[in-house]
């Protein structure tokens, strides 16, 4: 009888540089934590962006598609996306004010069939523009028929202009080791201590399922 009541969320996530994959299972070990049971489906390019990009240009025309709202296709996802669940949880990182290639063409796609009549969780990991990308979600998300719910959002921590200095360097697989940039900028991506953060929405997450 429990089993038949179990809690259940879907994950889908798009990770680039694999900062929204550690946040999302922090995220998801909080919700297990809890009792509920946790299913992951990763949005995967047909043919994935190159990384590092080995020139400016190219991550430079990359930039500029994501800004124009460029889709990047993406595979069939598995037949558990069109399962009813408690909660879907779509993470993605920011690109250029907007959801990913991937992100945008897997709601094309499958926006439809997968979020219709589900209650979907925005998971936003990004520099620090991510109200433009939400609104845009949540207008899909209505349009399609999901409902909306209150967004998960991750900022990295560090300082303009240093975090996005340090995110061009990422990408195009380079870094500046002189002590001045070092001390403004430690690290690319999300602390550990968000990552904790993450784990605690979880547990938060799991805890008002389970009351409900």
């Amino acid at each position: 009888m429990r089993e038949a009541l179990k809690k259940r969320v879907l994950i889908v996530y798009y990770s680039f540089t694999q900062q929204t994959r550690i946040l999302v299972r922090q995220f998801c070990r909080g919700l297990e934590g809890e009792g509920v049971e946790v299913a992951f489906e990763r949005i995967k390019p047909l043919n994935p962006y190159e990384f590092p990009f080995k020139t400016d240009l190219r991550l430079v025309n990359v930039m500029i598609r994501t800004f124009f709202r460029g889709r990047k296709e993406v595979e069939p996802v598995s037949d558990r996306c069109f399962e009813a669940w408690d909660y879907i949880v779509l993470a993605g990182p920011t690109w250029s004010y907007h959801p990913s290639g991937p992100m945008l063409d897997f709601l094309d796609r499958y926006g439809a069939s997968v979020l219709r009549g589900q209650k979907v969780i925005p998971f936003i990991s990004c520099r620090s523009y991510w109200r433009l990308h939400h609104l845009s979600l949540r207008r899909v998300f209505k349009k399609l028929g999901a409902e909306p719910q209150a967004p998960i959002i991750f900022m990295h921590p560090t300082k303009e202009p240093y975090r996005f200095i340090g995110l061009l360097l990422k990408l195009r697989g380079k870094m500046i080791r002189r002590n001045w940039f070092r001390k403004h900028y430690e690290m690319y991506g999300h602390s550990k201590e968000q990552a904790m953060q993450a784990f605690d929405y979880g547990v938060k997450l799991g805890k008002s399922m389970l009351d409900s």
